[in-house]
């Protein structure tokens, strides 16, 4: 179920809301919980009800494991192999549904055989809830988890509103607000917040994010040529739409979150502001970012065991990030790049030079938008084939209207009248670029307005709110549901 359709605005979700603060309002705690959980596993079934079995052995498994952890005195096996076991099996179970398919035709390739695909989909969310589950691990290894309820436990895998996309939290940042009293009734000023936030992430997905899908389709997906103009313009869309994709189901995960009175950590925080690579992934999927670095970079070494050592690590750790992105070369490409950005930085860093800011943004917000593309292109070719376009000079072709006056171009190969024609945005696209950039860069974070009830919220709210439900009429999953 999509949080962006009418099914879920209109029908689950108030429906969710009343049942749960009714059950509480009549002191049934535990049956409120179970009614949580169980809206929230049919929330995630309304995609595909096969999986749900997934999900389910997945969390037994990871709760027995995790007790057992929390609870275990050394005997005839170390406490160490236990969490190793438990983290192995996770990382199976991820790879057999996300990665057999890559594997096999990467075998099939090297050794020139021609074995069947398993042609799996991939189970919604298996990625973040496989993630979530070996921080639990990871923590009860250490002692940092104090409660064992498998009802909150479930909970605390399955809660909707961050379930199929993130963020990835903890167990103790998000278990002990069910548990507080005042959590239990609704609060008015945290309905009112939540709602704010949510349409304000409704509009960033179904506004704004979906129409610079069109044109990122159309130049990676649709287009056999792309002139310079087009390139940019492809490359731009995919980046703005990621963007207010991304932001949007951050924004409406935090809103329906807070309608519960649940605070969820922030994993988004103006990432295209960044002045550097790791500036960028201390704001972008921040909760995904925390996780690498606590669960891969620190215990491979983190920074303590020297300069070459560390570079190590975090490339590593970013090209793992890479890997967890999707099954294909691609992603291994796209955090191979990172990983070597991130190593470039920390070098350059050394020599004590600083450059200004609008250079350093300049240089980061590129490296991002170029390695984009590789991010996005379904096949090695479409990622050539962008950014072939973006940077050849033997294809440029301006608007028919610049002709009268610059019709001398000619004569250095550059044409008039076909500007942007194979994304069929002419003009609009540059409007709607102009107006990314703005917003990616001038607005304060949502998070950093201090939220006051008055008529220019509500205004915004019914705007923003009633534009997007108009918008409704086409089926529109967020991108990060397919990792």
């Amino acid at each position: 179920m999509l949080f962006n359709s009418y099914e879920f605005i209109f029908a689950f979700l108030p429906a969710t809301f009343f049942i749960y603060f009714y059950l509480n309002q009549k002191n049934l705690i535990d049956i409120s919980k179970g009614f949580l959980v169980f809206s929230s596993l049919f929330f995630y079934s309304w995609w595909n009800i096969v999986y749900l079995p997934l999900i389910l052995v997945s969390m037994f498994f990871n709760y027995s494991i995790g007790t057992t952890l929390s609870k275990y005195k050394e005997n005839l096996v170390s406490k160490k192999s236990i969490l190793i076991f438990g983290i192995i099996c996770n990382i199976i179970l991820l790879g057999y549904f996300k990665y057999s398919d890559f594997f096999i035709e990467n075998y099939n390739t090297v050794f020139n055989t021609n074995s069947n695909l398993l042609n799996l989909a991939l189970p919604l969310a298996i990625s973040f809830f496989t993630f979530q589950q070996i921080a639990y691990l990871v923590d009860s290894y250490r002692n940092e988890t104090s409660e064992y309820n498998f009802l909150n436990y479930s909970l605390f895998v399955t809660f909707f509103p961050q379930l199929i996309a993130g963020p990835i939290v903890h167990h103790k940042e998000m278990m002990p607000q069910f548990s507080q009293n005042k959590n239990k009734s609704m609060i008015y000023q945290n309905i009112a917040t939540g709602l704010f936030i949510f349409s304000i992430g409704l509009f960033k997905k179904v506004i704004i994010a979906d129409t610079f899908a069109v044109w990122a389709t159309k130049g990676f997906d649709i287009a056999t040529t792309l002139n310079v103009f087009e390139a940019w313009a492809t490359s731009l869309s995919y980046t703005f739409q990621l963007y207010f994709d991304f932001s949007g189901y951050a924004d409406m995960a935090i809103g329906i979150a807070l309608l519960f009175n649940i605070r969820l950590p922030i994993n988004f925080n103006s990432p295209y502001k960044a002045l550097s690579i790791q500036d960028f992934w201390r704001r972008w999927h921040m909760t995904l970012s925390r996780f690498l670095r606590d669960y891969i970079y620190i215990p491979l070494g983190g920074n303590k065991k020297g300069d070459f050592r560390t570079y190590v690590n975090l490339f590593a750790t970013f090209l793992i990030g890479g890997i967890w992105h999707g099954a294909g070369w691609t992603f291994v490409f796209w955090g191979t790049i990172h990983g070597l950005g991130i190593v470039i930085h920390k070098l350059w860093n050394k020599f004590g030079v600083k450059l200004w800011k609008w250079v350093a943004w300049l240089l980061t917000f590129n490296f991002i938008n170029i390695t984009w593309v590789f991010f996005r292109a379904k096949e090695w070719d479409d990622a050539i084939k962008v950014l072939k376009g973006m940077f050849s000079l033997d294809h440029i072709v301006l608007p028919q209207f610049l002709s009268n006056k610059f019709l001398w171009l000619n004569q250095y190969g550059i044409e008039f009248g076909g500007f942007l024609y194979n994304l069929q945005g002419g003009l609009n696209i540059i409007v709607w670029i102009c107006i990314g950039f703005f917003l990616i860069l001038i607005p304060k974070n949502i998070y950093q307005y201090k939220f006051k009830s008055s008529s220019l919220t509500l205004f915004i709210f019914i705007f923003c709110f009633i534009f997007s439900i108009t918008q409704l009429d086409k089926y529109s999953e967020f991108l990060y549901f397919q990792f």
